[in-house]
């Protein structure tokens, strides 16, 4: 016959704090991780923004191209790769940069950027 006190209860459900932490740790952890993931490729995606604004700048500029490269690599997360390229009026940098996470996780993240040449500004009215 149980005591009125509960303490029958209370023996039964001894543990199952222990087991809920067992398994919500992992859980937690995983998702933080994750989290973290998401947080580092948005910031290379921004990096690969500005850095193909700042090449593309630096084209419009008229200046060599090892300096509009050197312009992109610069601001570009590392191991990114910068192509450039005019159409028209335009010229049109492209950076892509791989993200850094586990296994299929990985990304390659991509962004590009056009201005229009200076060279082609204030010319004659037709």
């Amino acid at each position: 016959m149980p005591s009125g006190d509960g303490s029958s209860a209370r023996g039964a459900d001894r543990g199952a704090v222990t087991v809920e932490a067992a398994v919500v740790l992992p859980v937690l952890a995983v998702f933080a991780l994750a989290l973290l993931w998401v947080l580092v490729a948005a910031a290379d995606h921004i990096r690969c923004l500005d850095a193909a604004r700042a090449g593309a700048r630096a084209a419009a500029r008229s200046e060599p191209e090892a300096a509009v490269l050197a312009a992109a690599r610069d601001a570009a997360p590392q191991g990114a790769r910068v192509e450039m390229g005019r159409a028209g009026e335009l010229w049109r940098i492209r950076v892509e940069a791989p993200t850094r996470g586990p296994g299929r996780l990985t990304l390659t993240l991509s962004a590009e950027a056009a201005a229009l040449a200076e060279d082609v500004v204030g010319g004659a009215a037709p």
